[in-house]
């Protein structure tokens, strides 16, 4: 039976899905339209509410942080620049568009978050859109656009300001639900909501890890290492380098994993090795450590990764810290 579109979550579709085309986000029914970045839905009074957004390279104003998102509303089509992605004239809360999302607003719903290949290209996919969870949101204003109108005055837009829901919060598909029956245990009634995000991490996290080592053929990225199985499958893990959940709050995107052999994924997560800005492996225990020498002089990484520097910086600064305090 096919998932129906509602508020909030679809049955059967769990965040990190990819799909290649609009058109296969709409016959998920993650959104309602083809072309606009706000999806409208009719709730049960009649009023009609934004219930998903497709972030793909829109206004320059918008903000993408990963968990924190500000997004600006919609214009109609003559009131604004495709080619510059510039607003023209001031926005209106009345559009269709903005008032669906503002009601949701007001109603507390969630708004499910697909990001396109035109997005943050910190996380966004080369040539594909994903599907990346629910999201709330926690304030709207009307604010000014950065870009002065074509006479040189201000222009006013409506922005709505986004926070994803913990992962807790993302509601189970039914496999996940089977998932979380088989791995049930007795001391899970006290802590429900850690078994929750640790059952949610099992499945979802596969999926982005997954295409990465794919790419790589289980062939780790830092010493080309490829680990077979007596089954004949390849065993690699997929290394977030900017890590999840606090302090750091690092995006399960594949522009964020790397595809490594078990013993150099300790070291990345242990800052014992650390990427520099022209991909050569930093080894902080050269002189004690022999079998670092297996290692490549440079990280391996294909074209079609796209690993984004920000989080190789990230990590490099955090461990450059943690080695300095201590």
């Amino acid at each position: 039976m096919a998932a129906e579109r509602t508020i909030g979550h679809i049955d059967g579709v769990i965040p990190g899905a990819v799909f290649h085309r609009r058109a296969h986000v709409h016959a998920a029914k993650l959104h309602g339209d083809m072309m606009r970045g706000i999806s409208k839905f009719v709730d049960a009074d009649g009023r009609t509410v934004g219930d998903a957004i497709v972030l793909n390279g829109g206004y320059e104003d918008d903000e993408d942080r990963w968990t924190w998102i500000r997004y600006t509303g919609a214009s109609p089509e003559t009131e604004r620049d495709r080619a510059t992605s510039r607003v023209l004239k001031d926005q209106s809360w009345r559009y269709e568009d903005n008032a669906a999302l503002k009601l949701s607003f007001e109603r507390k719903y969630p708004v499910r978050i697909i990001r396109g290949p035109k997005g943050d290209r910190r996380y966004s996919l080369r040539d594909d859109y994903r599907y990346d969870g629910l999201y709330v949101i926690t304030a709207i204003r009307t604010a000014v656009s950065k870009a002065p109108a074509p006479d040189g005055s201000e222009i006013k837009v409506c922005q709505f300001d986004l926070e994803r829901l913990p992962d807790a919060q993302q509601e189970l598909t039914e496999v996940e639900q089977h998932v979380a029956e088989m791995l049930a245990f007795d001391r899970a009634e006290k802590f429900p909501e850690t078994r929750t995000t640790r059952v949610q991490r099992l499945v979802r996290d596969a999926a982005a890890a997954r295409r990465i080592k794919d790419l790589y053929d289980g062939q780790c990225q830092v010493c080309q290492t490829r680990i077979v199985g007596a089954d004949g499958r390849a065993y690699s893990e997929g290394a977030h380098v900017k890590p999840l959940g606090k302090p750091h709050d690092g995006p399960d995107v594949e522009r964020n994993i790397l595809c490594l052999c078990p013993n150099c994924h300790v070291k990345l997560d242990t800052g014992a090795i650390s990427i520099a800005e022209d991909w050569t492996i930093i080894d902080r225990l050269a002189d004690s450590t022999p079998s670092t020498r297996s290692m490549l002089r440079k990280l391996w990484v294909k074209r079609e990764h796209g690993l984004h520097p920000d989080y190789l910086s990230y990590h490099r600064d955090w461990w450059n810290r943690e080695l300095h305090d201590q």
